[in-house]
This record gives structure tokens, sequence and C-alpha cells, in this order.
């Protein structure tokens, strides 16, 4: 095995005064809607807000001094990039970060506030990583790879010695997964102290790079599309990765956007901690594999925090969608004079609360004397939707 027990426990000595112990608490809510004994590992509240800080801090304390003074470089769709930047600079060593264009504004310019210098390239994380290692070799720069690496791994596998110091009990624990190094690092952990336990890797749909690679028996490339979980957003599993977690899992779990968006409120509103996409992945797997769990103890890894409040609100909105508490009715109704009160009067009578109203003349039904009306209403539940469905129905509405 390229990552050992005896590595990991070495790179925890070697990061336990850099890294912080993330708390791993037992969640109520999650517990509830889980008909589980649910602990969530927060390493989210990490410095630099992810798990990524482990392999970085691993990697750049084995530097040699003249790899120091060459200075650093490496790819990420921003936390890589970040807790090389950040501890980098703890460390004195000149760091340079490529990210692709559509990186998050918040891991950029955190990147920045940590003293790298920030190149933006490419549209996706491969164009970022060509542009890394071409620049590595021009400058005479250490590459540091994001995942595929046994440093890295090795420095990921400490927050599975959390959680089983923090709660040995565990029968289960969900991974996000990407390229591959906080997987292979926890399953080396997992299963080295405690072979019972069952490892789940949560990938989303739209980069389903583990997921592909176990059908196909060897590592294969995949097209990603853009996804909540932008962190994850890989097209191809490490290769020294793969050869560590194929035969380590309990099964790869796929997520879609909705559930994901819907993970994400779950635990800004249960949990008041908030979760990036590829963090909050590990929620959603739960809750897709809710039957193989019920009654056993299992930890969900929020590995990140770093969201961008920009698209928060529409992730929010998302999220309460997926949830059956927004809803959009359209309705065709008579053209005349107190025709969309009587429409919202009945839709208040339900009690659902009404956020936006869109009345179209000009693109409406064929039939001149109606017109469109295009009603966002807060509801309770898909239950209530019903209830409002219902209750247009029976006032000779009809709603879509």
């Amino acid at each position: 095995m390229p990552v050992t027990l005896e590595d990991i426990l070495a790179a925890r000595k070697r990061i336990g005064d850099r890294v912080y112990h993330s708390p791993c608490v037992r969640s109520t809510h999650l517990s509830a809607l889980l008909d589980a004994n649910a602990y969530v590992k927060l390493d989210n509240l990490q410095q630099t807000g992810s798990f990524k800080e482990r392999g970085a801090c691993n990697r750049l304390r084995q530097l040699t001094d003249d790899e120091k003074r060459r200075g650093v470089i490496c790819a990420s769709a921003g936390n890589h990039a970040q807790a090389v930047a950040y501890h980098g600079r703890k460390l004195d060593i000149n760091v340079t970060v490529v990210m692709p264009k559509w990186a998050p504004l918040v891991k950029v310019s955190n990147c920045r506030g940590y003293g790298a210098n920030v190149i933006l390239h490419g549209e996706a994380f491969d164009d970022a990583r060509a542009r890394a290692l071409e620049l590595a070799a021009a400058d005479d720069r250490v590459f540091l790879p994001p995942f595929d690496d046994e440093r890295i791994i090795a420095g990921a596998g400490t927050l599975a010695l959390e959680i089983l110091d923090d709660v040995p009990q565990t029968d289960a624990i969900f991974i996000p997964t990407g390229g591959g190094g906080l997987l292979a690092g926890m399953s080396v952990a997992v299963k080295t102290l405690k072979p019972s336990i069952d490892l789940y890797s949560v990938e989303s749909v739209s980069a389903p790079t583990l997921h592909a690679s176990l059908q196909a028996g060897c590592v294969t490339r995949v097209a990603t599309k853009p996804s909540l979980a932008d962190g994850l957003g890989v097209a191809e599993f490490g290769k020294l990765c793969f050869e560590i977690v194929k035969d380590k899992l309990r099964r790869v779990v796929l997520v879609d956007e909705p559930q994901i968006a819907s993970a994400i409120l779950r635990l800004l509103e249960v949990e008041k901690t908030l979760v990036e996409g590829a963090g909050a992945i590990a929620l959603a797997g739960a809750i897709d594999a809710k039957e193989e769990i019920r009654g056993k103890t299992v930890v969900l890894v929020l590995c990140g925090g770093n969201i961008d409040v920009t698209v928060l609100s529409r992730i929010i909105e998302r999220g309460l969608r997926e949830d059956g508490r927004l809803c959009r009715v359209v309705v065709q109704i008579s053209d005349r004079p107190g025709s969309l009160a009587q429409l919202l009067t009945t839709i208040a009578s339900a009690g659902a609360s009404i956020k936006e109203v869109s009345h179209d003349r000009n693109f409406g039904p064929s039939d001149v004397a109606q017109v469109a009306v295009s009603v966002v209403m807060e509801t309770q539940g898909f239950d209530h939707i019903e209830r409002v469905r219902d209750t247009l129905g029976a006032a000779g509405f009809q709603a879509t």
C-alpha cells in the first residue's frame, strides 16, 4: 500500500500544532431525519474553511530547504489553493496558485488575501492544472497536486483518526468525493483500525469520476458539468487514490443538484452551519442511503464551507423548492376587473404566502379574454401544495 497507517500517524504528529482538530458532534435533527445516530464532522471550521489544510500542511512541511527557496505552485478550484496559500505564508514559502476562471470569487479573494500570486486560467480544473505544470517547469517551482500524492493523502487521512477518537462506535462514514485524496486517506486509516466501518463515497452526478472508474475497472475520464459541488468537479479520479480505495467501499452514492441544494439548506437551518456543496453532499448521500443506515451510528464529513454568498440566495431558493416550501402556480383567469384579486384571495385562504405575481397579457393564452398569471408562493411542504391545488380547483381555477 503506497500510504500506510504509519504515514497518517506521522502526518498527525507533523501538522498537529497547525491544523485544527475539528469537532465531531451529534445532531439531534439529522438523527431524526435519518432514523440513525448521526454525527457531523465539522471540518468546514478549519482556518481556510476546508479539510484541504491537512494534506497541504503535511506536504509543505516536508519540503527541503532548496524546494522552499524555489517556491511552490498548485492548481485548484479553490480549497486546495487556499490551504497551500495559507500554510505557505506561515512557512514563509512563495506560493502561486492557478485556478479556473469560474472559481468562486470568495476562494480567489481568500487566496490573494493569504499572499499568493493567483492566476486564473481555463474553463475547468484540468485547464488550470495543465497551466500550473507548464509554469512549474518554466519557473523551477515545486508542483503540489491537490489529491494524487502520498503526502497529501496521508494528511487527509488524519481526519479519520479524529473521527475514530471522538466517535469510536461509528458504523458508517459518508465522504464527499472528487479526485479522491480525502477518501483514500480516510479509507486507509479506517480500514486498518476498524475494518467493520462501512465507507460511503458520495459523488455528484455532474462529476461521477469514481463511479465510472469502478464500473470500468480502471481510472476513467468523464465529462464534467457545472455543479453546486464545484470543489468536486474533476474529470479524472486520482490513479494512486483509485488503487487505494477500489476494494474498501460499501458503495458510491450519486446525488443530483436538487439534493445538494436541499442539503445545504437543511444544514444551514438545523445545524446553523454554512457548508458548501462539496461538503453538504455527504448529507445528501446519507439521505439517499437512509434505508441502509437505519439505527446505525453514522458520521457525515462536512469537508468545506467556502460558499460564494452571491449564489447563496439562489441555492436557498432551490433548496426551498426541493423541500416543497417554494412553489410556482400558473393559472389562466378572465381578463376582467376583480379576477386577479379573486385568485390571490383563494390562494391566501389556503394558507400560502404570496411572494411574487406576474400578470401577462402579451404572451398569454390564445383567447384574448384570458390572461396567464404566474404566482410564486411560500408553502409548508408538498401536502400543503396539494391543499392549495384542491382549493384552487374548488374555486374553479385550473392551475399548473
